[in-house]
């Protein structure tokens, strides 16, 4: 019996990189970001949701919280309506920390890896 194909997780923006970048420049944006990582574990864990099950295109993504918010996206009413309001802010203050320039490049490397253009994961 074979394995079922992993799933594909559509990336747009690499968070991992603004996040690293907002943590050096804005050490209390953990205050928000933790506590919404967290909430989106524990939601992932109740769904039991496997981010294995998706298909990971770089060393870097390994860990990124893209594949529980894809899955918790398709299984749960309840991180839907969170998401629509806390994304918005949360965006909005990570912005504010980041430069536009690296936001492009962000958005940039998402879609490089997303498109398996990047270094394959070891």
């Amino acid at each position: 019996m074979s394995k079922p194909a992993k799933k594909n997780a559509v990336c747009n923006t690499c968070t991992i990189r603004l996040v690293q970048i907002a943590y050096q420049r804005a050490p209390w944006f953990r205050l928000l970001r933790e506590p919404l990582r967290g909430g989106m574990r524990v939601l992932a864990f109740f769904h039991r949701i496997d981010p294995d099950e998706y298909e990971v295109r770089t060393a870097s993504c390994y860990g990124c919280m893209r594949f529980y918010k894809v899955a918790l996206k398709e299984k749960s009413a309840l991180f839907r309506w969170l998401n629509e309001r806390a994304n918005p802010l949360f965006d909005a203050v990570l912005e504010s920390i980041i430069t536009p320039q690296e936001l492009q490049l962000a958005k940039e490397h998402a879609r490089a890896a997303t498109a398996g253009k990047l270094d394959p994961p070891v």
